[in-house]
This record gives structure tokens, C-alpha cells and sequence, in this order.
């Protein structure tokens, strides 16, 4: 048997890191009614964010399902947190109610967040300010998205009536 001495690559920062939550939630916040957005304005959201990513001297960490909000950039060995403290995040989801609209469903605040004096409304109002938004309501308005159908399109409803059968 051979054995070979293999080192580990560097890890490499992939922008969103989910850190655990259960020691270091303090405050969270349900957004209700639920904040929706269209889907080019939550891409102009992560390109705002990723311009001021972590690993580049921000303090933002945005992906798919939000954005993290951090004390400073990643310091650490490998591009790790370091000595940044994860302050708060925004998360969403995609496509509800309808295709293209992201719903914000939730803010939440660490406690080393409450401790440098920030609150669910500040990390929201700071996130949605990266692109512009606020969520008063001003810069929010917009038509109502059309109601989800997960189950039956358009389409096959259409033809249900067509064969007289019933959904």
C-alpha cells in the first residue's frame, strides 16, 4: 500500500455561509405582510451586495436564499468570517407568490447585532438601501403580483373546461 500525502485546497469564499443560529439570534422578525419584490430588482439587490461582498472589504455575504449583514470584511485563514461578527440577515424566497418575485419573509438580528445597536427595521432599511429600496412603502409600490397556482396552469384548466372536467 502506497500512501500519499494529499493537502486540503484553501477553501474559497462562495459568498453566502449560513452560520448557526441557535446561540447567536437575538431579535427576529417575521416580515408581515410579507415584502415582495421583482426579481430584477432583487438582481439589482445581490449586485449591490456582492460589489461590498466580505471578501472584498464589505460587509455583506449575498446568495440565493439573502443577504448577511457582518461587521467587516473576512479576515480569516482561507477567506474565513475571522474576526467578523455575523450582525444580522435579510432572507427571501423565490418565485412567490408568482414566477419572477422574490418574497422577504424574514429579518433577523444577532445578538452581536443588538449589541451594536441594530434592530430588524435597520438591517432591512440598511439591505433594501443597497439597491435603493426602502420598505415604507414609497419605493415598494407596485401592482399586487398575480396569485400562485402551484398546482394548475393556466394552460391545463383551459383544457380541463374544454374536456368538461372539473379542477
Amino acid at each position: 500500500m502506497t500512501v500519499y500525502t494529499v493537502e486540503a485546497p484553501k477553501p474559497v469564499h462562495r459568498s453566502f455561509r449560513l452560520t448557526r443560529a441557535s446561540d447567536s439570534v437575538a431579535v427576529q422578525s417575521q416580515v408581515r405582510p410579507a415584502l415582495v419584490l421583482p426579481e430584477r430588482e432583487a438582481r439589482v439587490l445581490l449586485a449591490a451586495a456582492g460589489r461590498q461582498d466580505v471578501s472584498r472589504g464589505g460587509v455583506y455575504s449575498a446568495g440565493p436564499a439573502g443577504v448577511q449583514v457582518w461587521s467587516g470584511e473576512w479576515d480569516g485563514p482561507g477567506g474565513s468570517h475571522g474576526s467578523a461578527v455575523h450582525l444580522g440577515s435579510v432572507d427571501w424566497s423565490y418565485d412567490t407568490p408568482a414566477r419572477h418575485y422574490i418574497t422577504v419573509y424574514r429579518v433577523l438580528v444577532t445578538a452581536a447585532g443588538c449589541a451594536a445597536g441594530l434592530t430588524t427595521e435597520r438591517v432591512l432599511a440598511q439591505v433594501l438601501g443597497l439597491a435603493g429600496l426602502t420598505a415604507d412603502g414609497s419605493t415598494l409600490a407596485m401592482n399586487v403580483p398575480p396569485p400562485r397556482d402551484p398546482f394548475r396552469s393556466a394552460e391545463l384548466r383551459q383544457r380541463a373546461q374544454v374536456e368538461g372536467q372539473h379542477l
